[in-house]
């Protein structure tokens, strides 16, 4: 009688659409499909948590959410021709886009008072924080539509105790840009329809002027993408190029550099730092810009190899979504969502690429529709996550164990899928006997497992999927988990769960998949005991 032969393999590397099958064998760890899973710094995968409602009110009913941006202890929000702010998202939300406002504030009740300036017609924003000497600094709201907005708010307590300052900024007549930034006391503005190709610069310490001391404008050979500052340069993302703006507080030495003339970038939305690196969506995927050894020297590099089938379908396909995206700092994460811009159309995913030792791996998520997303700390240093979707609402992102809308609970449909395994020789049939996988509950689940052979060949008897269930729940003490007749004490926090399993074939693998709402789970690895038997 044949010996059973043991099988491990450790989950990590995440999803991989980059290579095919044989090479595939070679690298186990890999996932061929990750959706709704998150990779794990530390290793494994993890479905990714849900989200949760911000409040019972929308900001401004249905109109859709054009922009989040977290600012003092609440969220700004613009939405429709209108920008609010909120500390939890209860009862009435303020809206702060009211007419200019005296320098030295207005109380609440005379803010309130004051006419609402419409930003008509007002796009997907972007967001600067010039930080200054104020209690929680001041933001910059830009829509490639009307001008920039400033708002700045002081005081504690409940905001009827507050005092408010708001205006618009001009910057050059009429001039509406679409993108900007904080660089080294100065506020910076591009991409404007009218001078898509200028930049400007505000006067040194006074953001709301582009006519005083330091102000400059620069016109380069490129259309403006993005801004994003970066060390001692400002980074310029353009359509086809990029460059970075030097020296910005000596007048004679200002000067525009290019960086590269071979990659553009897609949209500002896309550009974060992660990592001491700045990171962007380019037509050839997802790109760094580092810093060198050298001072003031930077390099580009591609991080998402392993998605490419991903990112180029995105890329033949820009124009359609609302490219959102944003660091989750407490977990070494960059999140990228693209939602259908049409409301008649469900196309809601994501990619999320974990900051590991070994660079980014990447995950894909679908069901979070994310037409604002940020994830910042506030002024008193706490990360805060939010999205909101095309209906107006307004969602505590990555929390919970299933997708809230509307005050109804939706399931998280998540899938890892393995590589085949030949276990070491492709040419050998093995007759599988069980599968142990390491998995880590958060509470109560029952994964489904599906085992295929031979690629799903249909001559060959597949067996029926598998329902984990009795997975123990380990306790560990001071855990919310841990509750008393349900987790199993002296249990280990990663429990290895036997299954006996099925079949037999050249090559086998396997899918572990949950729909409920059930809480997070993470699959660390993988233990497969089977017997060879004949070679064809």
């Amino acid at each position: 009688m044949a010996i059973s032969q043991p099988f491990g393999v450790s989950c990590r590397g995440g999803l991989n659409t980059n290579l095919n099958q044989l090479e595939m064998l070679a690298q186990p760890g890999f996932a061929t499909e990750l959706l709704n899973f998150e990779v794990d710094a530390d290793g494994g995968y993890r479905r990714v948590n849900g989200y949760t409602a911000f409040g019972d009110t929308r900001p401004n009913s249905g109109e859709r959410v054009l922009g989040l941006f977290v600012y003092a202890d609440g969220l700004i929000v613009c939405s429709g021709t209108g920008i609010f702010f909120s500390v939890d998202g209860e009862e009435t939300w303020l809206q702060i886009n009211r007419a200019s406002v005296s320098g030295s504030g207005d109380n609440y009740s005379t803010f309130t008072g004051r006419s609402v300036a419409a930003r008509t017609s007002q796009g997907q924003c972007t967001f600067a924080l010039f930080e200054g000497n104020t209690d929680y600094g001041e933001v910059v709201i830009c829509d490639g539509t009307n001008e920039p907005f400033l708002f700045k708010m002081t005081g504690t307590g409940g905001l009827t105790t507050r005092t408010f300052f708001a205006t618009e900024i001009t910057v050059s007549g009429t001039t509406a840009p679409k993108v900007c930034a904080i660089h080294d006391h100065h506020l910076v503005v591009a991409g404007a329809s009218t001078a898509k190709n200028t930049v400007f610069i505000s006067a040194t310490d006074d953001i709301d002027s582009f006519s005083g001391t330091g102000s400059a404008s620069i016109v380069i050979e490129d259309q403006v993408v993005g801004l994003k500052s970066f060390r001692t340069d400002l980074i310029i993302f353009c359509t086809n190029s990029i460059h970075k703006l030097i020296n910005i507080n000596d007048s004679s030495n200002i000067a525009i550099v290019p960086v590269t003339k071979n990659v553009g970038c897609l949209s500002e939305h896309s550009i974060q730092e992660i990592g001491g690196d700045l990171v962007f969506l380019s037509p050839d995927g997802i790109r760094s810009v580092a810093g060198t050894a050298r001072i003031g020297d930077v390099e580009l590099g591609s991080v998402s190899r392993q998605i490419q089938a991903i990112i180029k379908d995105l890329s033949n396909s820009i124009t359609t979504f609302t490219i959102t995206s944003g660091v989750l700092r407490s977990k070494s994460q960059y999140r990228l969502f693209y939602s259908a811009t049409s409301s008649t159309t469900a196309v809601s995913k994501g990619i999320i690429g974990t900051l590991t030792s070994n660079g980014f791996e990447w995950s894909e998520t679908k069901g979070i529709q994310a037409h604002g997303f940020t994830s910042q700390l506030n002024y008193l240093g706490i990360e805060k996550k939010f999205h909101g979707d095309n209906d107006g609402y307004i969602y505590n992102h990555d929390t919970g164990s299933s997708f809230i809308e509307d005050g109804s609970a939706f399931n998280v449909d998540a899938k890892y899928i393995t590589p085949n395994f030949d276990f070491g020789d492709i040419g050998t049939r093995k007759t599988m006997y069980y599968i142990k996988i390491s998995i880590s509950p958060e509470g109560t689940i029952s994964p489904t497992l599906r085992v295929r052979y031979d690629y799903e060949d249909i001559n060959i008897p597949q067996p029926d999927d598998y329902t984990l269930t009795g997975i123990p729940i380990p306790s560990i003490f001071g855990n919310s988990v841990s509750t008393f007749g349900s987790a199993v004490f002296g249990t280990s926090k990663d429990p290895m769960f036997r299954q006996a399993i099925e079949g037999s074939g050249h090559v086998t693998n396997f899918r572990i998949s949950t729909s409920d709402t059930n809480p997070p789970y993470a699959i660390n690895g993988l233990y497969i005991d089977y017997v060879p038997s004949g070679r064809r």
